[in-house]
């Protein structure tokens, strides 16, 4: 996931030059619903999927409909490097919104430490990093880690039992769809070859292939963990920002970024003696 999920910051930093955001939205949900079509009709699934249509479409509208919107305008004016570590806030916005569920993963005190010193490193990030006129970026961002935060509490309290290939191509049909008439008056009228195969790895990996493993991941660790896999996200989206954008590497990476790997380790440990809310019996404390 850390992989599928690491590239993606790169490669939409790339699409956006040449793509209206929200052509890139379309560009990432269509092909990826096309492809997975095929696998739901081989799994017989399409009966699932009517039948949790709702959430389904509410799964898609939280977690790519607008969150990868505003993703992508943030993007135009504040570097790929950022934007990622800004999304490693999107555990603690996890948290708050399970305690809204009937279901929620326990919060020990190891974890709690970890999702505050993960906390305080986004702070330090985005407080020394901070520049005149990109607050309204930044907080384009922090709508989206409210996206993040519920899109994975829907998949484990709502869809938990449907196939993941119908979630996935009916969420990323549904927004397709959505775009289509704004679109038809933003449609580029030159796209370049760099651009165009960025879309196609984000459509393809980053969106089919990861909400694919994204959805095995909720059930296998629970809602509320799986989302701290954004922490690992940062390392390697830092990475190809300040190599392959050649973004600069600030003092507020320099300070915030050890935070939160710290974070990530502790956040991911699971009390002793209590069960996660994918249902394990966590007798030992891991880290996954």
């Amino acid at each position: 996931m850390a992989v599928l999920w690491g590239i993606p910051y790169l490669l939409i930093r790339v699409a956006v030059r040449q793509l209206d955001p929200g052509v890139l939205v379309l560009a990432r949900t269509a092909p990826a619903s096309l492809l997975l079509m095929p696998v739901v009709t081989h799994q017989k699934a399409w009966p699932a999927l009517v039948k949790n249509f709702k959430w389904i479409i509410l799964f898609g509208v939280v977690e790519f409909g607008i969150p990868w919107y505003l993703m992508s305008t943030a993007e135009r004016h504040i570097t790929s490097s950022l934007t990622s570590l800004i999304i490693c806030a999107v555990p603690l916005f996890s948290v708050i919104a399970g305690r809204f569920s009937s279901t929620h993963e326990p919060i020990g005190t190891r974890r709690l430490m970890g999702l505050f010193a993960g906390a305080i490193g986004v702070a330090l990030l985005v407080g020394l990093d901070l520049k005149g006129g990109s607050i309204t970026w930044i907080g384009l961002m922090l709508i989206v880690c409210v996206g993040y935060a519920i899109g994975p509490l829907i998949l484990a309290t709502k869809l938990r039992g449907v196939p993941g290939p119908a979630v996935v191509c009916g969420a990323a049909g549904v927004v397709a769809l959505g775009w289509i008439p704004y679109d038809l008056f933003h449609w580029p009228t030159h796209v370049s070859s760099e651009t165009w195969t960025s879309v196609a790895i984000l459509s393809i990996f980053c969106t089919a292939g990861a909400f694919l493993v994204f959805h095995e991941l909720i059930k296998e660790a629970g809602s509320s963990r799986s989302v701290v896999v954004v922490y690992s996200n940062t390392a390697i989206a830092v990475l190809l920002g300040v190599i392959g954008l050649h973004e600069p590497f600030t003092v507020g990476i320099a300070l915030g970024f050890p935070l939160i790997v710290l974070g990530s380790y502790l956040a991911t440990s699971v009390a002793r003696g209590v069960k996660d809310d994918a249902g394990r019996d966590a007798n030992l404390a891991v880290h996954e």
